[in-house]
C-alpha cells in the first residue's frame, strides 16, 4: 500500500524563530529509519506560498491566481509518500515525523491511500 501524508500547518502559528537546529538533525534520523525500513519512498518540503500559484475550475471558468493568498490559513508545508504493509503502519510514521517536531509546533499531517488502478 502507497500513502501520501499531507503535512498541514498554519504559518503563524509556527515557532517565530523558525525550526530548531537539533528538528533538522533529528529528522535526518527518522529519515533514515524510514528508509532503512524500505518505507520512504519520496519527502520533501514545499516552497512558500507566495511562490504559488492556483487554478481554480469554477462553472467551466478556470481562474489561475498567484500567491500569496491572504485568506489562507493554513498550508501543506511538504510530503512523503511511504510503501507500507497497512494504514495503521503509515499512521504510526506520521505519528513520529509529528512527535520529532515537539511542543512548539502546531501541524497536522492527513494520511491518504493512493489508488491503486
Amino acid at each position: 500500500m502507497r500513502h501520501l501524508l499531507l503535512i498541514r500547518l498554519d504559518p503563524a502559528a509556527q515557532p517565530v524563530q523558525g525550526p530548531d537546529p537539533a528538528l533538522a538533525e533529528d529528522m535526518g534520523k527518522l529519515i533514515e529509519e524510514m528508509t532503512k525500513a524500505g518505507v520512504l519512498l519520496d519527502t520533501a518540503g514545499l516552497r512558500p506560498l507566495d511562490e504559488s500559484t492556483r487554478i481554480r475550475l469554477s462553472s467551466g471558468e478556470l481562474t489561475v491566481l498567484d500567491g500569496p493568498f491572504t485568506e489562507s490559513k493554513e498550508m501543506i508545508g511538504g510530503y512523503c509518500l511511504l510503501q507500507t504493509r497497512s494504514r495503521d503502519e503509515a499512521v504510526e510514521w506520521a505519528s513520529r515525523f509529528l512527535r520529532v517536531h515537539g511542543p512548539e509546533w502546531t501541524m497536522e499531517i492527513e494520511v491518504r491511500q493512493l489508488d491503486q488502478q
